[in-house]
């Protein structure tokens, strides 16, 4: 149980996004949003995990909070480090399409991917108690 599920739903989207390269060209680069959705970029994610919440800086102090254990904490932690490599590589005012055809992009979209099914099982068992 987290104390804000809302904004675990939020994280979880978030890690949709950053985790399906697809999508980060359709609605990323093209602009080809879905229904529902107005606007949707890169800049969305980072702030996020960066200015929302404690992700990026501590993650082990959401736990309870929107993620559930160390183990989605650490997840996390892997999802910023490679964001922050990413920066490192590219500067943080880079085109998101820049960034997702960067060599350092690939590590992004595998820890978000890992992170999101990490966490999409864990909140699938949660339902289930």
């Amino acid at each position: 149980m987290v104390k804000y599920p809302k904004m675990r739903e939020e994280l979880l989207e978030t890690l949709r996004s950053l985790a399906d390269i697809e999508y980060q060209h359709k609605v990323w680069v093209d602009s080809d949003y879905p229904p529902g959705i107005e606007c949707d970029c890169f800049d969305e994610a980072v702030h996020f995990l960066y200015d929302d919440t404690v992700l990026a800086e501590n993650p082990n102090a959401a736990i309870g909070v929107i993620i559930e254990n160390e183990k989605e904490a650490r997840l996390m932690s892997a999802v910023c480090q490679a964001i922050d490599l990413v920066f490192e590589a590219l500067g943080t005012e880079a085109s998101d399409e820049e960034y997702i055809k960067s060599s350092e992009w690939t590590s992004v979209v595998e820890a978000a991917s890992k992170a999101l099914q990490a966490m999409e099982i864990q909140s699938q068992e949660a339902v289930k108690v």
